[in-house]
């Protein structure tokens, strides 16, 4: 038996389920997981169905899904489970080293294609993991022609999303146009309360009590795209500086890795600046 993802959204109406399930049935698939959420406000539905079965035309199966739903629906049917990624780096390590161990022991739930980095720093962990690491240095050049470097190396490969590891690097607008819904980021929940550098030594000068990351998609809006997953941990008058970086580091990477967790998976489906997501 051939496991499938069935992902919808579409204008709500009454009957969804009913319509959706009997297509599915029609076509010989069974429904082992099925979650649904209709956001009053806009007036929309998301379904995430995980079936299994023998599939044998996906356009004919879509086509009749389609037919089904209200106009402007849209319907993605996933066979194949694992994603291809690219990751952009500066020089901290601690995100990309995470991802590249569970990547190493088959457990990220993507492979890891190629690592692109602004500074040297992290080639030689990288290339010991037999992942290829590429340097593209962007002091002297201007931010077009940095990312058309960028960009050239991340076409020679087969990739479903970019994520940014501690990228340091503000993104153009032509850039994200390029990878449209397919950018992640990880950054400190300090934005925009602490903005700029050594965020970490603002929070503790500020007498913090509570810090934090937030994994999101990469938009326009400089870190103001639509959250994927956040986490909180609380500190106290005795984290210093050290303390409370090596704490904002942990959170960082358990955020992270949960959100791309996530998207691997096909739960998250976006909805203008917000994300719905089925855990």
């Amino acid at each position: 038996m051939n496991a499938l993802t069935v992902l919808i959204s579409c204008p709500d109406q009454v009957g969804l389920v009913t319509n959706i399930t009997r297509v599915l049935a029609a076509h010989q698939l069974n429904i082992i997981a099925m979650r649904e959420f209709v956001d009053e406000a806009n007036k929309s539905f998301f379904t995430r169905i995980a079936c299994t079965g023998s599939l044998e035309d996906a356009e004919k199966l879509k086509e009749k899904l389609l037919e089904n739903l209200p106009n402007a629906a849209e319907v993605n049917l996933i066979t194949q489970q694992e994603k291809q990624i690219a990751v952009l780096v500066t020089k901290e390590y601690h995100c990309l080293a995470e991802i590249l161990i569970k990547n190493q022991f088959k457990t990220l739930g993507a492979k890891v294609q190629c690592v692109i980095g602004n500074y040297e720093s992290l080639r030689d962990f990288t290339e010991k993991l037999g992942i290829p690491y590429f340097y593209v240095d962007h002091a002297n050049k201007d931010k077009s022609e940095f990312e058309t470097e960028v960009k050239e190396i991340i076409n020679q490969f087969e990739v479903d999303y970019l994520v940014l590891a501690k990228f340091m690097r503000i993104l153009s607008a032509d850039f994200v146009k390029d990878y449209a819904g397919k950018i992640i980021n990880i950054h400190h929940s300090f934005l925009p309360a602490f903005i700029g550098a050594n965020p970490y030594r603002q929070a503790f000068e500020r007498g913090v009590k509570i810090i934090g990351a937030t994994a999101h998609f990469v938009t326009d809006n400089l870190d103001e795209g639509p959250i994927i997953t956040q986490h909180t941990n609380h500190v106290d008058h005795n984290f210093g500086v050290k303390e409370m970086v090596r704490a904002g580091k942990e959170i960082e990477k358990k955020v992270l890795l949960e959100a791309l967790e996530l998207i691997f998976e096909d739960r998250v489906f976006v909805s203008g600046n917000k994300t719905i997501v089925f855990k």
